[in-house]
């Protein structure tokens, strides 16, 4: 289940349209004698006057000045337009748009004006009048590089990203040293997936605008999509002694924090970013995040809940609270807020169909209900045994399953129609997601259904492998050490095969049921006389379960072997995480889903070291 450990991306540090550009078009007042005592200043001296406190930052004077010009003169085309530019940047953006035009219809020549105008376009979404603008300017001003440069934000905007890329590159053409298109094209070349390109480009961002903090912090987001982790953290802290208070900046360090295991560090990064800026959802999600990995889950759906109080809308807060309430046992609350996972970015377990969902209102009996799977190989093992429950209300239940379990599901579930995973029952009344099924059924942790053992072996499997095994009057040890690298937190839940190897000393049969081997420890394990290893001959997950029916013991991390031996009723060790997934709770060494099971955990992050050592203990005190 990847959702609980997927990090929110921060959006790209918005493009730079420096707010300097604005001031280039307004005409150059030279300093005038002050005006005679009692003699009422000029419209000119008035705008003078406006025009410097506008530049100092005194919008009110300003705005009241440039005012006091135009009820003088309603034709001043600098007093409309840069009144409009203040509207623009006091966030009155409609009125700073109006006044622009209206400058503009004075003189259709600015292309100063035209450039501005854009700028307020685009903050109202009028992305195509914005292009428009831009290039009315650059139709009067060719050489206007800030003109492409925001040309090109606007075509980022629409998702134009080649013709964005090219807009930029005119810029730069033009203006070499442009640090803000440098950046620019940088972020949309990231976008592309470009990521070397990219850093180029935010190479140079910062080698032209040494202080260029937002370049610093998309520089080190390329680089944490790169792996290169520490860069990543050293180019956020260059952004950070750029500017101390940029919120965003501390986030991201925050992240990579996180990806280097430093949760401590991480947590304090999301503290500064959320002092520095209080509204700020994401860093609230992430330090939940941090708390839950810290073994800190109350803590962890406090500041859950903070994100979901700032974005009501945003589902990633409510999935992640939900693991929280799973893994303390809170399984009403769980279930029902673990629904949130189908309005993920990547949704899980949200087919929709004519029939109705069924999240057990209704009367199933004498209904068919289809259970179709969703997420991993290790839910659908752990979540299928559900299905005979619904069957128990008098129902017809029909339930996909992935191809790897199609066979050792279907010969198991001799009252439960098993179809492959892309099939779709001709007809049935109800439907739900493999994983909301324990929502409809009201599964609460005294009520887990528990039996011994619900998925058996092939009885020819089984008799096929037991020729194949090594004959042996040793007990055989089946083992995995890391799961499918696809997932997203196999980094935290698997280990490097040089830290499982001192458990192969021990005086066992050694049986490798890694399905995926990596070549160099493939290699390794050549090196160990008591291991046999069937990675290449393992069709689906019917074969490991006929290996494993003829195990003594099975050690594994946490993989979809750890749900199977356990469905099994095979004595199964589990290693976890310091913060292991939610449905191995908290502290324990049992497993309320899987009696056969017994838990090792972590005693520190990322630590196996210690791990390993209580499993050859056990193992010595066992066999």
């Amino acid at each position: 289940m990847s959702a609980d450990r997927e990090r929110t991306p921060q959006p790209q540090q918005p493009f730079a349209m420096p707010v300097q550009a604005t001031f280039q078009q307004a005409p150059v007042w030279h300093q005038s004698p002050q005006p005679l005592q009692g003699v009422a200043p000029s419209p000119a001296e008035k705008f003078r006057q406006a025009l410097a406190l506008h530049q100092q930052g005194r919008f009110g004077e300003a705005e009241r000045l440039y005012n006091e010009v135009l009820a003088q003169s309603p034709a001043q085309f600098d007093a409309m337009h840069l009144l409009g530019v203040l509207a623009l940047q006091t966030q009155r953006t409609e009125r700073g748009v109006e006044l622009i035009a209206r400058a503009i219809a004075i003189n259709p020549n600015s292309w100063g004006a035209r450039n501005n105008l854009g700028n307020g376009l685009r903050d109202l979404g009028r992305l195509d009048d914005a292009l428009a603008s831009f290039d009315g300017a650059i139709a009067l001003k060719p050489d206007f590089a800030e003109a492409h440069n925001n040309r090109g934000i606007v075509l980022r905007d629409q998702r134009r990203f080649d013709d964005a890329v090219a807009a930029f590159d005119r810029a730069i053409a033009l203006k070499p040293d442009y640090a803000e298109a440098h950046n620019n094209r940088g972020t949309v070349l990231q976008e592309l997936k470009r990521f070397d390109d990219a850093l180029a480009g935010f190479d140079t961002a910062v080698a032209r605008k040494r202080d260029y903090a937002e370049a610093y912090n998309n520089r080190g987001n390329v680089l944490k999509e790169l792996k290169r982790f520490d860069d990543a953290l050293a180019s956020f802290d260059s952004a950070i002694a750029s500017r101390p208070d940029y919120a965003t900046a501390h986030y991201n360090r925050g992240t990579v924090l996180q990806e280097l295991g430093r949760a401590d560090h991480a947590l304090a990064s999301f503290d500064t970013a959320i002092r520095l800026r209080p509204d700020y959802p994401e860093a609230y999600n992430n330090r939940g995040l941090v708390l839950q990995e810290l073994g800190r889950p109350d803590d962890a759906i406090a500041s859950f809940a903070k994100t979901i109080a700032l974005k009501p809308g945003y589902a990633e807060p409510y999935a992640n609270q939900s693991f929280c309430f799973l893994q303390l046992g809170r399984f009403e609350q769980g279930w029902r807020q673990y629904e949130w996972r189908k309005k993920l970015e990547t949704p899980f377990g949200n087919r929709s169909f004519s029939q109705p969902l069924w999240l057990g209102k209704e009367d199933i009996a004498n209904r068919t209900l289809f259970v179709h799977w969703e997420q991993g190989l290790g839910d659908t093992i752990q979540f299928c045994r559900l299905a005979a429950l619904v069957k128990a209300q008098g129902a017809r239940v029909i339930m996909s399953v992935q191809e790897p379990l199609y066979r050792l599901v279907g010969q198991s579930s001799r009252d439960i129609e098993i179809i492959r995973e892309d099939e779709v029952p001709a007809a049935f009344d109800y439907h739900c997601p493999l994983m909301s099924l324990p929502l409809a059924l009201g599964t609460m942790l005294q009520t887990i259904p528990s039996p011994r053992s619900y998925l058996f072996a092939d009885h020819e499997l089984r008799k096929a492998w037991h020729a194949r095994l090594p004959a042996t009057t040793k007990p055989r040890v089946g083992f995995v050490w890391r799961g499918g690298e696809k997932h997203p937190n196999n980094p935290n839940r698997s280990m490097d095969f040089s830290a499982f190897a001192p458990l192969l000393a021990t005086d066992m049969q050694w049986i490798s049921l890694q399905k995926e081997l990596r070549p160099a420890d493939a290699a390794l394990l050549r090196h160990f006389d008591r291991v046999a290893s069937y990675s290449e001959e393992l069709q689906d997950l019917s074969d490991t379960a006929a290996i494993i029916d003829l195990l003594d013991l099975v050690i594994t991390v946490d993989t979809g072997v750890a749900h199977l031996a356990g469905a099994m009723g095979k004595p199964v060790w589990i290693m976890l995480a310091y913060n292991a997934d939610w449905r191995w709770f908290l502290h324990r060494d049992d497993c309320p889903w899987y009696p056969s099971a017994r838990l090792f955990r972590q005693d520190r992050p990322r630590d196996w070291d210690d791990v390993i050592a209580r499993v050859r203990a056990a193992l010595r005190a066992s066999f």
